[in-house]
């Protein structure tokens, strides 16, 4: 295998992208793609692409979108700032501006997720995948571009755009 981890650059005042999916949506296919030659960013991008049609994992619906969005929020303006989230059925795209470090911030995020969606879902055991896709946002350019990606997700697959929480909209 020679799947190999990122390191996470974390600055504070700068903006990330970061994508994290469902402990059951991680199947043989997706190892399969996380564990090939490609360069991360594709292999995250074809694993998007993947889960977009797949149920494996898919709990994020109706309530449990809700749910989400308040632990998201809760800490909005202070560990971050959110521009732009998705909350895909079974994985999360997030924009955010790093007011904390990025460790911290997604250790909140992913922990106080996983306790109340399990709570809500009546689940117990690991609700999140192991670690997270997160790219630090060079420019105005490929803020846009990321913008856009988040906010095209959903109805991309199909989705309805409740699933999408922007300051500017």
């Amino acid at each position: 295998m020679n799947h190999t981890k990122q390191h996470h650059i974390s600055l504070q005042e700068h903006y990330q992208f970061v994508t994290f999916r469902t402990e059951e949506s991680v199947d043989a296919y997706v190892r399969k793609i996380l564990e090939n030659d490609e360069k991360e960013s594709i292999k995250q991008f074809q694993v998007d692409n993947y889960l977009d049609s797949s149920k494996n994992g898919a709990y994020l619906f109706d309530e449990a979108i809700d749910v989400f969005m308040d632990v998201i929020l809760e800490e909005d303006e202070k560990l971050y700032d959110v521009e732009i989230m998705a909350i895909m059925p079974n994985h999360i795209h997030l924009l955010f501006k790093q007011n904390d470090d990025l460790g911290r911030i997604m250790q909140y995020i992913k922990g106080k997720s996983a306790v109340e969606l399990n709570k809500l879902l009546q689940k117990s055991g690991k609700f999140w995948a192991d670690g997270y896709y997160d790219k630090l946002i060079r420019d105005e350019k490929h803020f846009a571009k990321v913008y856009n990606y988040i906010k095209n997700n959903p109805l991309k697959a199909g989705l309805t755009d409740e699933r999408i929480f922007s300051k500017y909209e």
